[in-house]
């Protein structure tokens, strides 16, 4: 039996991500098979929030902004640490955020359940909560001496 090149059709759009999908899904399965790999796909999820989440950059800059003017108005090492610490717990939630999304919109497949809403909206509500908190911490730490060294 032969096939002419009549019987061979292109494949969709769809199908191209269908298949990717399931490629990316059996690679999922795979276990690291020693700390190295596991650092790459650790690094590989911190990747994919930076290039895809547009609120997991913003925290990353907000972060860096606030990590450099510590440094710059001479904090305390105590005080860089808890700047430091809020600006990592809000970039883990972020990643957990993103992490659930995922996994919500895997099993719901594009279909709205109000479960998966409510979620989605309490994930997101706990990155807000620990980045609300992030900016507390900041300014009572950042701005007394911000505010001094523009005084003088």
């Amino acid at each position: 039996m032969s096939t002419s090149r009549e019987d061979i059709q292109p494949i969709s759009q769809d199908s191209l991500q269908d298949l990717t999908a399931r490629v990316d899904r059996t690679l999922s399965l795979q276990v690291a098979s020693n700390l190295l790999v596991s650092f790459k796909y650790a690094w590989q999820g911190v990747s994919y929030a930076f290039r895809t989440q547009r609120n997991f950059r913003v925290h990353v800059s907000i972060g860096t902004l606030a990590i450099s003017l510590a440094i710059w108005l001479h904090l305390s090492a105590i005080e860089l640490a808890v700047i430091s610490l809020t600006c990592g717990a809000v970039l883990t939630m972020e990643l957990v955020n993103t992490a659930l999304e995922s996994v919500v919109d895997l099993t719901v497949q594009q279909t709205y359940h109000e479960l998966a809403k409510i979620a989605k909206d309490c994930a997101a509500a706990a990155v807000l909560i620990s980045a609300l908190i992030a900016v507390l911490v900041a300014t009572c730490l950042l701005f007394p001496p911000l505010w001094a060294a523009l005084r003088a």
